[in-house]
């Protein structure tokens, strides 16, 4: 995609929109596997919370990729985008048990993160095999909100508390068939996450009939020019020959896992805004676009960076300018960011936008979601269409007072 295809987008389909490229989607797919080639089974559960939309989801499954899922819901848009139950893995927290029955039910795979569902699972369905969320007590991540494998977080079941499942498994007599972790987002450090993997090594071989590992994800991508991102080649060439090592101890080979989203779908995105006014304070020039946090919620949650560029003028002269949107509170994308002179009804784009973007809108201040778009072998597909008013009220029920 060039910026005149995103111009073009816009005037086809209105803004703000968001745009994905189905290319880097597969590209970064494709180097996760090849980082790990010299491993005999790996398997990569793309994350659907990241990004949801059913086309999306289509194209792993072209890919041959797995899901991996939070909710009930997700497990069903798994199934209706044509994934078998066997290439779903499920992995609620704080979700309650009949939902996690109904899942299973469904014959998907499901992994427990809580001592107590881990036992009333095990009386009740002892022949259903489970995985284990470990927390492995290491801080990762690129900030406490996104990192989920510390000691304090609500996130696995302690490694300290491993002989208390040893003990659930043997009541019961249900089979343990995965062990699982995933310390945070943003990953700086690999070596961090080796460390983690270490762990996570040794709880394994505590359980005997195992047919995977997953080691979660949280890789990081780029955010800027410059920016510190994970090397998933170096990674994949640390990581594999442990892997085929502890298999070889282990006495038989078993699956490799991931649960990438981010590193996935992030890149592959474009979010395009239409600038409304340009307004002049005695501090700042603000550049008033078309949306808010109710389409783009990053920014003001995480204090995301998202970098910002005029498709419409990218040879004007430089200024700055502290990028806001239309919601009626702070929603700020960016604060004196240099970017080529803004004019009223140029076409902003926000780059790093395929992940948890869209899928964390909202219809706040009864503004409308806005459209999203497939860029897929040179071709745009609408895969969701814009908000109208029926959308806002479909499910309000009007009284008569």
């Amino acid at each position: 995609m060039e910026s005149k295809d995103l111009l073009n987008l816009t005037e086809k389909y209105g803004t703000p929109l968001y745009v994905y490229n189905a290319d880097v989607i597969e590209s970064q797919y494709n180097r996760i596997i090849n980082a790990f080639k010299t491993v005999k089974k790996v398997k990569v559960n793309y994350a659907v919370k990241a990004l949801s939309n059913i086309s999306v989801l289509k194209l792993f499954k072209k890919l041959k990729s797995g899901l991996d899922t939070v909710s009930i819901q997700e497990v069903q848009l798994g199934l209706k985008a044509g994934f078998s139950p066997k290439e779903i893995i499920y992995t609620p927290n704080g979700v309650s048990f009949e939902e996690i029955v109904k899942v299973a039910k469904l014959g998907v795979q499901i992994n427990i993160d809580n001592l107590s569902i881990l036992e009333q699972f095990g009386h009740l369905y002892p022949e259903i095999p489970v995985c284990v969320r470990i927390n492995p007590h290491i801080m990762a991540g690129g900030n406490r909100k996104i990192s989920v494998g510390h000691i304090d977080s609500k996130f696995g079941i302690s490694i300290h508390q491993v002989p208390h499942i040893l003990r659930i498994a043997d009541n019961t007599k249900m089979i343990i068939n995965g062990v699982h972790m995933h310390t945070g987002s943003d990953i700086l450090d690999i070596d961090v996450f080796v460390s983690a993997t270490e762990i996570l090594f040794n709880v394994a071989e505590q359980f005997k009939d195992l047919a995977f590992i997953d080691l979660g994800s949280g890789f990081k991508v780029p955010y800027k020019e410059g920016d510190i991102c994970t090397n998933i080649e170096e990674l994949g060439e640390k990581l594999s020959e442990r892997f085929n090592e502890f298999c070889k101890n282990y006495g038989r080979t078993i699956s490799l896992m991931f649960e990438p989203g981010k590193f996935l779908v992030s890149e592959s995105g474009k979010f395009l805004a239409k600038v409304n006014v340009i307004k002049q304070t005695t501090s700042n020039v603000f550049a008033g676009i078309d949306s808010g946090f109710n389409h783009l919620i990053r920014p003001m949650f995480y204090d995301a960076y998202h970098h910002i560029t005029n498709l419409s003028n990218p040879e004007g002269r430089d200024r700055y300018y502290t990028v806001v949107g239309y919601i009626c509170e702070t929603d700020t994308f960016g604060t004196n960011r240099r970017i080529s002179e803004i004019r009223e009804n140029d076409i902003l784009c926000f780059n790093n936008a395929g992940a948890y973007c869209f899928s964390m809108a909202s219809n706040y201040n009864s503004r409308f979601k806005p459209a999203e778009v497939l860029w897929y072998q040179g071709k745009d597909y609408l895969i969701r269409s814009r908000d109208t008013f029926d959308d806002i009220i479909k499910n309000q029920i009007e009284i008569a007072l």
